[in-house]
């Protein structure tokens, strides 16, 4: 035990699989506790210019409140106001209303320089896992094997593990997918810059609907007009033939959840193109038009009836993961580690630790999947989205919060 009584774990290994940003949180916070931690990331190559923009709510931004050397405002942007934008660029609804945003490659490579690259090893995908009262045994398919007191899976929404860990659990297609993209500021025109400088942005059509809100440059711009301004466009397309046909790759693959900028088929992209000047407000037309290459994500859920066996754990997008309506997938994953840092730092044994953090992390997620479904509904279905609908705001535990 440490001096404060709390239980210090030095001298025992831990595992992390998945290197993205929940599995460098969770790497960072079980070193803390004392661990031996190896991060062992699926993807040969450095993730930093994956993803796209995230809103950073509290849990997501813990580690660097409280952890780490660098600061907040070092890593995010920041917007004051949320706006809906009419048809002609009117601003039909405004409300003060703070936030902070990164992109995933800011943010990852800040969490990165935390943990070092040292024990961080690539291209190591992870097939299978056994285990004992003493420890738990990971096959990777590259022919190695490690062994750890402690497994956590945080590898994304098509964890392997997520089966053997709750068989039941299946994606489930929402209906729609998510066009993204970046602009950098200086490319659009003043009219536009001026009006979406300082809010995240909404802009509605039927059954349709996009937000835009800046995030940092992938130099680290962070000063107005340095940044990008990034944006979530969800459209309907029904399951079957045309999601099949909408996210086969320009080499004729099917992705099974995203396409990577450059990698659409450039006649869904014309058309995208072609719909933004005739559903969405004229500046958030703008930034869909100049991005260069947009790329999509088909929007599905997962949820878990288990996220803890034994001595293995699976959190974030791995458990469960929820559309992106509030704002809370990278916030969950991160609320995910700093519980189960606190359910270790209170017992001597792993098991009995997992099984204590277990149950109030099964309801936090199944909360956040009920609540977004409910707001894909109101925006995609019924067309019932009103805008300052507190219901509608952003939050992991509750709109606003």
């Amino acid at each position: 035990m440490t001096d404060t009584g709390r239980q210090h774990w030095a001298g025992h290994r831990a595992m992390v699989i998945g290197g993205s940003i929940g599995g460098l949180t969770a790497a960072l916070l079980l070193r803390k506790l004392g661990f031996d931690v190896d991060v062992y990331e699926r993807t040969p190559t450095d993730l930093d210019g994956r993803g796209g923009g995230i809103v950073l709510q509290p849990d997501t931004l813990r580690w660097f409140v409280e952890c780490s050397e660098q600061h907040p405002e070092n890593v995010s942007t920041a917007t004051h106001f949320v706006q809906y934008l009419g048809a002609d660029n009117e601003v039909v609804y405004r409300e003060e209303a703070p936030w902070r945003y990164t992109s995933w490659g800011t943010f990852y490579r800040a969490l990165l320089a935390d943990f070092g690259t040292e024990r961080y090893h690539l291209g190591e995908y992870a097939a299978g896992f056994d285990q004992d009262a003493e420890g738990v045994e990971v096959r990777f398919t590259s022919g190695r094997i490690e062994r750890a007191e402690l497994v956590v899976f945080a590898d994304g929404i098509t964890s392997a593990s997520r089966r053997r860990i709750s068989p039941s659990s299946e994606l489930e297609y929402s209906g729609y997918v998510g066009w993204r993209g970046t602009v950098p500021e200086s490319e659009v025109s003043p009219a536009t810059f001026d009006l979406l400088r300082d809010s995240i942005s909404y802009s509605f059509g039927p059954h349709t609907h996009i937000n835009v809100y800046p995030i940092p440059s992938p130099s680290g711009g962070l000063a107005v007009g340095e940044r990008l301004l990034n944006y979530v466009w969800y459209r309907n397309v029904a399951e079957g033939y045309e999601l099949d046909e909408l996210m086969t790759d320009k080499r004729g693959f099917i992705a099974g959840v995203s396409l990577h900028p450059g990698q659409v088929q450039d006649r869904f992209v014309d058309e995208m193109r072609a719909a933004a000047g005739e559903v969405l407000a004229p500046a958030a037309a703008e930034v869909v038009l100049r991005t260069e290459q947009p790329y999509l994500q088909a929007v599905y859920d997962v949820g878990v009836q288990q996220m803890a066996t034994g001595r293995v754990a699976l959190i974030g997008d791995a458990a469960s993961a929820a559309r992106p309506h509030a704002a809370a997938g990278t916030a969950k994953a991160a609320a995910n580690a700093w519980a189960l840092h606190d359910a270790l730092a209170d017992s001597s044994d792993v098991a009995e630790a997992l099984a204590k953090w277990e149950p109030g992390q099964l309801e936090l997620g199944q909360r956040l999947l009920r609540r977004v479904k409910e707001m894909g509904t109101r925006s995609q279905v019924t067309g019932t989205w009103v805008p300052g609908d507190p219901d509608n705001r952003f939050g992991l535990y509750g709109p606003g919060h």
